[in-house]
């Protein structure tokens, strides 16, 4: 197992002078993923990069401007995902949406600490979003009802229902998928694929 110190001299090395947001950001990912919000602070996080307790406030003015940051960055990922997903034209349609959903999902499970920071409680609750942050995520649900007219445009979803009402069941179903797999109730990882498989196959309409 690698002590303490030894971390912390593999983490001080491994930025380069001028790009220390990057560096800060990456670490405070690291540590939300090891121990939570509550686990994260500005000196704990200058601490485990190696810096003064001074340095990342002039990034950060505070915790909270710090975790907008972080949750910022959850949405790039999020978004740069869909995009690689939906460009694909080696798939058919159907496993591009299969694709998407899953990925959501997977995503969900695999960082759940993020999840909870881009929609849970701690930023939105206390209306505490920067404007970074909000520039970001508001436009979330307009790219999914926008993405939602397209697919039943291809004649993957019905026409015959209201497209924000179906933008709002679906993502609504993918958000519950991931609530339950982070809280651990009546689900677990290894039933990811089955659960996205049948919700796919409940919103995608076979081909004619």
């Amino acid at each position: 197992m690698q002590n303490t110190s030894s971390k912390k001299a593999t983490t001080k090395g491994s930025y380069h002078h001028g790009d220390l947001r990057s560096s800060l950001l990456e670490a405070a990912k690291a540590m939300l993923s090891e121990s939570g919000i509550e686990g994260l602070s500005l000196r704990k996080l200058a601490d485990r990069v190696g810096v003064s307790r001074t340095a990342p406030y002039h990034h950060f003015k505070d915790k909270n401007e710090l975790l907008c940051a972080i949750a910022q960055e959850g949405f790039d990922h999020w978004h740069s995902n869909a995009e690689r997903i939906l460009a694909q034209t080696d798939i058919s349609n159907r496993e591009k949406y299969h694709q998407f959903f899953q990925s959501y999902i997977g995503y969900a499970a695999e960082n759940p600490e993020m999840y909870d920071l881009m929609f849970g409680r701690t930023i939105w609750k206390q209306n505490s979003a920067t404007k970074d942050l909000r520039a970001i995520a508001y436009p979330s649900f307009q790219r999914q009802v926008e993405m939602t007219k397209k697919w039943q445009e291809q004649g993957l979803m019905s026409l015959q229902e209201d497209t924000l009402r179906l933008a709002q069941v679906t993502w609504g179903t993918m958000h519950g998928i991931a609530r339950l797999l982070i809280d651990g109730i009546y689900a677990d990882r290894s039933h990811i694929e089955e659960m996205c498989t049948c919700a796919v196959n409940l919103f995608i309409r076979e081909p004619d």
